[in-house]
């Protein structure tokens, strides 16, 4: 890891006559939370963030590119957080999420950079119009067909293009409790392998994660084992790993990214599937605009409610994490499927 990460704050702040060294310590330290000699983590957004403080804990300093409120797909990074990039120990992002992000990170020069789009295997659900997910009858149902994005170690193709390397495959894993278990376990490899002092530690958090997802997993299975519709609509396709996973249909009013407007011939298709599919809530979610949602539901008399994403946590999420915004999922679609 970095050696400087390794100075006491005490002992930094004694160097106050070399200015720019005092300066910059204090930078670290305040800006970041960094120092005291924690591993200096940088994570790209709120899931690689929770995997990251969840597994190390006491022994690292987490920093996350995207604060609370913002949309992850649009972000833009500031010079400042261009710069710090470069002062972590690890990093972890999910390669296809945001642009900027992946741009940066190729260029930041930290051998520690761990992709979670390498840690699992990527599948295509939907397109940027529409965003068919099926999911097969027993809910177990992961299609033969997926794209495996598994770059270099730091994720990208022979090609250099972070976004041809996922070849249109949908990054949202996190939405899944089985592969996002599957993400967690990469995660904590690299922080063993990063920090091999405190090797023991990580990977008891590491497991002690695993074994909650999994009951997060058994929650699902369970709560949507028996519905009057598997149909649900939500605003972007986010969701196609958790339809495939517990036997669901989305469709989705935009497509991958929650930016993309639907053509009216779209709309018109969902009105149609809503009444086809016996479907009585659109959902929306708290990061990116609701106005369409709102509009197909007010035009077909549905029902609106929050399906979240979990891309981000803020005043509006319901839930404090990770796992509390999933529950409020679990909630919310047993509400909208008519669960049994």
């Amino acid at each position: 890891m970095n050696a400087h990460r390794l100075i006491p704050t005490a002992a930094l702040a004694g160097a106050v006559s070399l200015g720019l060294v005092a300066l910059s310590a204090c930078a670290a330290t305040d800006d970041s939370g960094r120092g005291g000699g924690k591993v200096a983590v940088t994570a790209s957004f709120y899931p690689m963030q929770f995997l990251a403080e969840s597994i190390g804990g006491e022994h690292v300093s987490v920093t996350t590119l995207t604060k609370p409120g913002v949309e992850p797909h649009d972000l833009e990074l500031k010079p400042r957080q261009t710069a710090q990039l470069g002062e972590a120990d690890v990093i972890f992002y999910l390669r296809g999420v945001q642009p900027a992000v992946d741009k940066a990170i190729a260029q930041s020069g930290v051998e520690n950079v761990v992709d979670a789009a390498s840690l699992t295997s990527l599948e295509k659900h939907g397109t940027e119009t529409g965003g068919h997910t099926h999911g097969d009858e027993d809910g177990a149902g992961h299609g033969d067909e997926h794209s495996d994005a598994h770059g270099d170690e730091h994720g990208h193709d022979e090609h250099g293009g972070e976004e041809d390397a996922l070849d249109g495959a949908d990054p949202h894993v996190w939405l899944d409790p089985v592969k996002y278990a599957e993400v967690a376990q990469g995660v904590g490899a690299a922080l063993e392998k990063a920090d091999p002092d405190h090797a023991a530690a990580y990977k008891k958090n590491t497991e002690t994660l695993v074994e909650k997802l999994g009951g997060l997993d058994t929650a699902f299975k369970q709560g949507l084992a028996d519905t009057g519709t598997k149909t649900f609509i939500t605003t972007h396709a986010a969701f196609g790993y958790l339809a495939e996973r517990y036997g669901l249909k989305q469709e989705a009013i935009a497509g991958i990214d929650p930016e993309s407007e639907p053509s009216p011939a779209r709309v018109k298709e969902l009105e149609t599937v809503a009444r086809r599919d016996k479907v009585n809530t659109v959902f929306f979610e708290t990061l990116a605009s609701d106005k369409t949602a709102k509009t197909l539901a007010g035009d077909s008399g549905l029902a609106t409610d929050v399906l979240d994403p979990l891309e981000g946590i803020t005043d509006k999420t319901k839930g404090r994490d990770y796992f509390e915004v999933m529950h409020s999922n679990l909630d919310a679609l047993e509400k909208a499927l008519g669960a049994k």
